[in-house]
C-alpha cells in the first residue's frame, strides 16, 4: 500500500466549504476536489477563490469554473499540468505518491461508492477524482472526490481501472499531475497581497454585461423545451446554469468575508453575495416547482431579483479594487 497524505476516509476531517450553514454543499467537482485537497494539505483555499469574480453566462450555460493553475502556482506553490497515462493510471497513481505528488484524474462515477443513489451502479457520469492511496494487491483506493475524502475496492477497483475491459473500446482518461515536492506555500502577509492582485485581476476581467440578464433572455427560448424533455433534462439544465452561478457566487461571498477579517472594506459586499446565492437556490426551486405545473413562467420574477444582486454585489468591488 502507498498512501501520501497521513488520512483515513473514517475520520476525515471536511472543510468549512462543507458546513452545514452553507447554501451550495457542492460546486462541481473539479473545484470541490481542489477546496479539499488545498484543505488536506493545510492550506488555506480562501485566497484562491479571485477566479470566481471572471464567471460568466456562455450563452447556453454557465462557465464550468476551476481554479487556474496558474493561481494554484503563484499562491501555493504547487505545479499542475496535463499527463499522458499511456502505462495505465494505476501504475502512474502508485509511481507518482511514491515520489510525494497526486493526480487528478477523470473516472467513470458508475464505480464511486461516495455517489450512491445519484450514479452508483445507475449511470455513467464523468466525474474528476485525486488517488491519494492505492493498495493494488489488495484492490483497495483512496480519494478525494467533491466534498471529502473516501475509500473504494473489491470490483469498484476493478471498474475504475477498466480491469477486464477491451482496451481499445475505452479512451485515456484526462490525468493532471500535481507537484508538491516543491510547495513553496507564500507567508501570510504575501499570500493576501497576492490575493488581493488577484482580485483585482479577475475584476478587471469580469463579464462585461449582467450574465443573470442574459441567462434571463436565454431561459424564455429554452423553457418549453425543458420541461418537454421532462425532470432529468432539468436536473442537467439546473447545474449547468444556476447552480454553477449561485454556487461561484457563494464562493466570491466567502473570498469577501475572508477579506473583510482581514480589514478589506468587502463584508457587505460578502453579504451581497451570499444573498445572490440563495436567491439563485431559490430560483431553481421554483423554477423546477414550475416545470411540473401546467402554467406560465413568470421569467421576470424569476431572474430580475439576481440582475439587480449582480450588479449591487459586483459595483462594491469593482467600485475598490478594478
Amino acid at each position: 500500500m502507498i498512501r501520501l497524505l497521513p488520512i483515513d476516509a473514517a475520520t476525515y476531517d471536511a472543510s468549512s466549504c462543507r458546513a452545514g450553514d452553507r447554501i451550495w454543499i457542492e460546486t462541481n467537482c473539479y473545484v470541490d476536489l481542489w477546496i479539499e485537497l488545498l484543505h488536506a494539505l493545510g492550506l488555506d483555499y480562501h485566497p484562491a477563490l479571485a477566479f470566481t469574480l471572471a464567471v460568466d453566462f456562455d450563452g447556453d450555460q454557465w462557465q464550468f469554473f476551476k481554479f487556474p493553475s496558474e493561481d494554484l502556482r503563484t499562491l501555493y506553490g504547487i505545479e499542475v499540468a496535463e499527463m499522458n497515462p499511456w502505462r495505465g493510471l494505476e501504475h502512474h497513481i502508485e509511481e507518482q505518491l511514491e515520489m510525494g505528488r497526486l493526480l487528478t484524474a477523470e473516472v467513470d462515477s458508475f464505480y464511486l461508492p461516495d455517489t450512491a443513489g445519484i450514479s452508483y451502479e445507475l449511470a455513467h457520469v464523468k466525474t474528476t477524482i485525486a488517488p491519494n492511496m492505492i493498495d493494488r494487491a489488495r484492490r483497495r483506493l483512496g480519494y478525494f472526490h467533491n466534498s471529502s475524502y473516501y475509500e473504494l475496492g473489491g470490483d469498484d477497483f476493478s471498474g475504475i481501472f477498466g480491469h477486464g475491459r477491451v482496451q481499445p473500446e475505452v479512451l485515456p482518461p484526462y490525468v493532471e499531475l500535481v507537484k508538491l515536492d516543491v510547495v513553496r506555500p507564500l507567508e501570510d502577509r504575501a499570500l493576501f497581497e497576492a490575493a488581493l492582485a488577484r482580485v483585482r485581476e479577475y475584476a478587471s476581467r469580469r463579464p462585461a454585461t449582467n450574465p443573470a440578464q442574459r441567462f434571463g433572455k436565454r431561459l424564455e427560448q429554452d423553457v418549453d423545451w425543458v420541461r418537454s424533455q421532462g425532470l432529468e433534462t432539468f436536473h442537467e439544465y439546473a447545474f449547468a446554469t444556476l447552480r454553477q452561478f449561485g454556487s461561484a457566487a457563494e464562493l466570491t461571498g466567502s473570498l469577501c468575508q475572508w477579506l473583510a477579517r482581514r480589514g478589506e472594506p468587502t463584508a457587505d459586499a460578502g453579504r451581497e453575495w451570499t444573498a445572490l446565492a440563495s436567491e439563485a437556490k431559490t430560483a431553481m426551486f421554483q423554477l423546477a416547482r414550475l416545470m411540473r405545473a401546467d402554467r406560465a413562467l413568470d421569467i421576470e420574477a424569476l431572474v430580475v431579483p439576481m440582475e439587480r444582486r449582480w450588479d449591487a454585489a459586483m459595483g462594491m468591488l469593482v467600485d475598490r479594487y478594478a
